[in-house]
């Protein structure tokens, strides 16, 4: 029946664009009229329109917009076409209505979604409450201000952008010395909000509002009221990143030693036996056995005790650390400090820290310094403040997907808007491979194929490891190509614009490069602005130290970080290999220690008198503790018999080290259980720093009862002797294996840090001398100019002529190394090709060994194939 119905009355989505053409004809019968209007009768229309909009009480706002947006819709357009070329499509108008009316425009790839968004924001800038568009990264939000500003110029109304550190008022009069900021005329960050229409990125919006809610002073606010918002790549801001909370802390007071000592013992674990993995939900526990095993390393009675949920929580955080955040995939480690790798763009997120002391954790399994865990001042999530405009749009290419999800939280409509031109992309069938190293060499030879016909590629990875693996291989084919691994956004808009060049290959992660359309052929804009730049450079002739005179900017970059990769790749070469053995060597000793260690201690002459004390220790101390009541005489009873017993053993001087360690715990142990029974003692503060006394002292314990054993020489049968002789070995090796390690690793990491030194003082130098050029080129603008347009049109008819030829080759062919689990995020790779009715091609490689396929039980296929004999290198 709902067929039916949908086929009689058409879908939701074919009811609301029927509803909407007529308002686009109406602005389409307005175009000549304004088309005769003279240049200064533009910002006099907008003078017009706020005075309409004056005297219109709030509740009647709405309908008064909806009046004049065929007029506003029809300035914006003219205004467009006389200031930088473009002319709105019908299409474009469509979209900028629907993204008046507060909901989600899905518009693919290269349909004109920068343009699209001039409209609605022109009209609810009328109301003089401000318009904003929120973008993903500094780079769009600078880069669309230069690019639309000045229709907003031409028609009166003020335009500003807000980066990181940074806000600019568009002003054409304004020229810097740094081209990047071309007609940006930085100015205080209230002013910003006060322009009628502010671009930004969705946590300079979001910072600025925590900032503003712990000033005193309403005077002291930065923005004000948050009447209209279009956010763009709104599936990547409202989903993506909503889970994410922005947040304002402070450090806090808390020590870091706990996540060293705790650090220690994650190595002694073992996979399936002490702890359970779940890749899915990303969780790892501890089993009984893996509990008991922290209780003994730790010298903790019972690990849940409310005393010792700090520590659980130290373990959880330190096991996940250890099993489920990997190296260059989740993180990298540069400069001594662990960074996050964003999971959607591959990209480097310095400054942010995982909360609830995962990112320390991580800091001591790398062994670097641990930063204090902050505490939160001020924090919202991405979701809750833009659910405060009154009213949000938004923009994307993929949002039909989650139009539910839209929905539910932003109650917001999705509308699919219909392409200019018809779709011309071929989506072929997925193929599977048996594992990841056949994958890669069948990615291999699509991209060596396409390369050979001309046919340009856009290879799509889901992490900056891939992306490597599969560049490493292309360079040992010989094929050419750029890697788009989060140098910065610029760099990523100038390598991801030239993708559709006649034989171009570019590897980059799945999101890099979103806002910069791929043209067939080539951007003859950004060839002009590079080729421009260059010349400057050749005529300063002071570029030489970087190689190559005569280098593009981009190019001299990758070439510096190159030769990084390559000594990188040296010393690990060098180092590597044998580093893992040693570490492997010195896992199996640790495993001998800790399972000989238990089997001593289940030997242990003392083994009754020490479980009678940890029973009472857990059963009795510790809930007096935290009820603030007396010691119990049972446990000083019970306490003082374990250590008569353990210190009256002798042992002589092979353990007078560990008596004098114990010696020391159990006398400031002592010293707060005194304190303690004294009345007026007993409070938080010093029940804290008892049960830490308490865990030291009872670690101590544990210490001097195995050195009595193993050293001491204390009574025990013939297994209890055998035992410790073991121990001894075991100890020994441990302690060779780790010295060999120390001693590879001190070199391997000098050479890194060496070749990372190197490679940013070469790069730091290079790019000083790129900005003192760039102040030479501002200083000749006319110059410049006149250069420029010549440029420009030599590079049009170039990348004209590589349009058609990649045109026949098929055009941009899209290959996806991986299936991310969100199909979304999919979809937006496929994006990248066939835009505005271009031809072009898309294929996803996976094998079993792919996360998301291993995830969902492929390692059961993958049994089933090897039992069938199936060939190597064979898709399935």
């Amino acid at each position: 029946m709902p067929g039916f119905l949908t086929r009689l009355f058409g879908s939701a989505n074919e009811r609301t664009l029927r509803r909407l053409w007529p308002v686009v004809e109406e602005v389409n019968g307005l175009e000549e009229s304004f088309r005769a209007l003279p240049d200064e009768a533009f910002p006099e229309k907008t003078a017009g329109f706020r005075q309409r909009l004056a005297g219109v009480e709030a509740e009647d706002a709405a309908a008064a917009l909806e009046e004049i947006l065929p007029e506003a819709f029809a300035a914006v357009r003219e205004a467009s076409r006389r200031t930088i070329g473009l002319r709105h499509f019908d299409v474009q108008l469509l979209g900028g209505i629907v993204l008046h009316e507060g909901k989600i425009a899905e518009m693919k790839t290269g349909e004109g979604k920068t343009l699209v968004a001039t409209l609605p924001l022109y009209l609810n800038a009328l109301v003089g409450k401000g318009a904003h568009l929120v973008t993903v990264n500094d780079y769009l939000a600078r880069r669309d201000v230069q690019w639309m500003g000045p229709i907003y110029q031409f028609l009166g109304l003020t335009v500003a952008s807000i980066i990181h550190d940074a806000s600019f008022q568009f002003d054409l009069a304004y020229i810097p010395k740094d081209y990047r900021f071309l007609h940006l005329r930085p100015i205080e960050r209230r002013d910003a909000y006060r322009a009628d229409i502010t671009y930004g990125t969705n946590n300079e919006f979001g910072f600025d509002y925590l900032r503003d809610n712990m000033k005193f002073s309403l005077d002291e606010y930065v923005q004000r009221e948050l009447h209209y918002a279009i956010v763009d790549e709104v599936d990547n801001i409202l989903i993506d990143e909503a889970r994410t909370p922005l947040i304002i802390s402070g450090p806090a007071e808390e020590s870091t030693d706990k996540y060293f000592l705790v650090d220690r013992i994650i190595p002694k674990l073992r996979n399936d036996v002490d702890y359970a993995i779940d890749e899915k939900h990303r969780s790892a526990t501890l089993t009984e056995e893996g509990v008991s095993k922290c209780e003994r390393l730790l010298g903790v009675a019972n690990l849940y005790d409310p005393s010792q949920i700090d520590t659980l929580h130290h373990v959880t955080q330190a096991l996940k650390a250890h099993t489920l955040f990997k190296r260059d995939v989740d993180y990298v480690v540069k400069d001594g400090e662990v960074i996050i790798v964003d999971e959607f763009t591959g990209r480097l997120m310095p400054g942010r820290r995982w909360s609830d002391g995962l990112h320390q954790a991580v800091e001591a399994k790398e062994r670097v310094r641990i930063e204090r865990e902050n505490q939160t001042l001020a924090t919202i999530t991405i979701q809750n403040y833009f659910r405060m405009y009154a009213k949000l749009g938004g923009m994307t290419g993929t949002a039909d997907t989650e139009a539910v999800e839209f929905k539910n939280i932003y109650k917001l409509d999705v509308v699919v808007m219909p392409p200019n031109k018809p779709m011309r992309r071929t989506d072929l069938p997925d193929v599977v491979y048996k594992s990841e190293r056949e994958k890669f060499a069948a990615v291999v030879e699509e991209i060596k194929e396409c390369h050979e016909k001309g046919q340009p590629v856009l290879v799509g990875t889901t992490s900056v490891e891939k992306s490597e693996r599969v560049s490493k291989l292309l360079k040992k084919d010989g094929v050419k190509h750029n890697v788009l691994n989060a140098i910065n956004h610029e760099a990523e808009a100038n390598i991801i614009a030239q993708a559709g060049r006649f034989q171009q290959v570019t590897i980059a992660t799945n999101m890099a490069g979103r806002g910069t359309d791929i043209l067939l052929g080539g951007n003859p804009e950004f060839l002009a602005r590079a080729e421009m730049e260059n010349e400057w450079m050749r005529r300063a002739g002071s570029l030489q130290q970087s190689g190559k005179p005569h280098e593009r900017y981009e190019d001299a970059l990758r070439g510096l970080r190159e030769r990084y990769d390559e000594e990188v790749q040296r010393a690990g070469d060098e180092y590597r290999k044998e580093l893992a053995d040693l570490e492997e060597r010195r896992g199996e000793a640790l495993r001998e220690l800790t399972e000989v260690h238990r089997q001593i201690l289940e030997l242990s002459p003392y083994r009754a008198l020490r479980a009678r004390f940890e029973e009472v220790s857990s059963v009795e101390l510790i809930p007096a503790v935290r009820d603030h009541d007396p010691v119990p005489p049972r446990y000083l009873r019970v306490k003082g018999e374990l250590e008569t017993a353990l210190l009256g053993a002798g042992g002589g001087a092979a353990v007078a080290s560990e008596r004098a360690g114990l010696e020391e715990l159990k006398a400031r142990y002592g010293a707060v259980l005194d304190a303690w029974e004294q009345v007026g003692h007993r409070t938080d503060d010093t029940a804290r720093e008892l049960d830490e006394r308490r865990a030291e002292y009872e670690r101590g314990l544990s210490t001097f009862e195995l050195a009595l054993l193993v050293k001491g020489g204390a009574a025990g049968n013939g297994d209890l002797a055998e035992l410790c002789a073991r121990y001894r070995g075991a100890e020994d090796a441990y302690v060779e294996a780790e010295r060999l390690h120390e001693e590879k690793r001190g070199p391997y990491e000098e050479a890194l840090r060496a070749a990372e030194q190197r490679y940013e003082e070469s790069r730091r130098q290079y790019v000083e001398r790129v900005e003192e050029i760039r102040e030479q080129l501002q200083k000749a603008p006319q110059e410049y100019e006149a250069r420029h347009k010549e440029i420009l049109e030599k590079y049009r008819e170039v990348c004209a002529a590589e349009h058609e030829k990649v045109v026949a080759a098929g055009g941009l062919h899209i290959l996806g190394t991986e299936r991310h689990e969100a199909r979304r995020i999919d979809n937006q790779l496929r994006g990248r090709g066939g835009r505005q009715g271009d031809p072009g091609s898309s294929r996803f490689y996976l094998s079993l060994e792919d996360d998301l396929l291993r995830i969902f039980g492929a390692d059961r296929m993958q049994g089933l194939m090897q039992r069938l004999g199936m060939e190597e290198g064979v898709p399935i």
